[in-house]
């Protein structure tokens, strides 16, 4: 009986390993961000900041010491926004060198995907992955968050900024532990769930704690693969796999796999109480 068991162990780890080794993008990883052709230098410049970058009123130089950043963030500094049903209330920074990871982890990101208080700059509201049959032909999605498309407010938004918090223990949270912005999936529950997904988003560190940025979620680099490789803290074979929306982890929902749930998977790595783990379904690791 164990060695049967043993044996399926086996064939199901070297199935996923190549599941996951013949998954190679065949198109740019950059996807959307390659903005029609410009890439890279659509948000950085190496030259002058968003000065080269053709904005010419901006004033404030000290963008291009950010990342080489090329976009005009003024129209955004010390605004205040409310997302979370308006529960989470985040008060942008008024300048690049606030110091705060809001700068790198929102502002920077505001600067082309708002359309309420800065630029839309070159977005399109487009969706550019093939999208799985079952989501229909709607391609034209909103790619301004809290722009004019989603009635111009952010209280429909996901919670994110400094008061967005990512905790450990208590009814919703994790049996994990965390210090400096960093969360260690140490517990029984945790530990069981990174089997059988692994923990991929990026928290940011505000005063030690874990807060939750746009890039907490989202790898702007990254459109359509997620790559596990040898120092991966994830129970997933290493390798590369697909993934959509620029997000931090393998993402697969037009998988033909029985009961895959790799949507439902990225969620509840910060949504516990929502997992099979924490609800006693063991034996539930379906991810492909």
């Amino acid at each position: 009986m164990r060695k049967t068991a043993w044996c399926s162990l086996v064939l199901l780890g070297c199935s996923l390993c190549a599941w996951a080794a013949d998954k190679a993008p065949t198109t740019d990883v950059l996807g959307a961000h390659l903005n029609y052709g410009r890439g890279c230098p659509a948000c950085h410049a190496p030259h002058s900041g968003a000065a080269g970058n053709g904005n010419s009123r901006f004033n404030d130089r000290q963008a291009g010491d950010v990342a080489l950043w090329g976009e005009d963030v003024t129209g955004l500094y010390g605004k205040t926004i409310a997302t979370g049903g308006g529960k989470f209330v985040e008060t942008l920074p008024s300048s690049m060198d606030a110091g705060t990871p809001d700068v790198t982890g929102m502002l920077t990101c505001l600067s082309c995907h708002d359309g309420n208080y800065a630029s839309s700059s070159m977005m399109q509201n487009r969706v550019y992955e093939s999208l799985p049959p079952t989501y229909g032909t709607h391609n034209a999605i909103p790619t301004l968050f809290g722009g004019e498309l989603m009635g111009g407010t952010y209280l429909n938004q996901h919670p994110v900024g400094l008061m967005a918090t990512i905790n450990c223990g208590g009814q919703d949270g994790w049996d994990c532990t965390s210090g400096e912005g960093i969360i260690s999936m140490t517990g029984t529950r945790a530990s069981m769930f990174v089997r059988n997904y692994g923990f991929f988003v990026k928290p940011a560190d505000y005063n030690g704690t874990a807060v939750v940025m746009c890039t907490t979620c989202h790898d702007p680099h990254l459109m359509n693969v997620f790559t596990v490789g040898p120092g991966s803290k994830s129970g997933m074979p290493q390798g590369v796999y697909p993934t959509m929306f620029f997000l931090r982890g393998p993402y697969n929902p037009g998988s033909t796999t029985r009961g895959a749930n790799t949507a439902a998977q990225f969620c509840r790595q910060c949504h516990a109480s929502e997992s099979n783990e924490a609800n006693g379904a063991t034996g539930v690791g379906t991810v492909l």
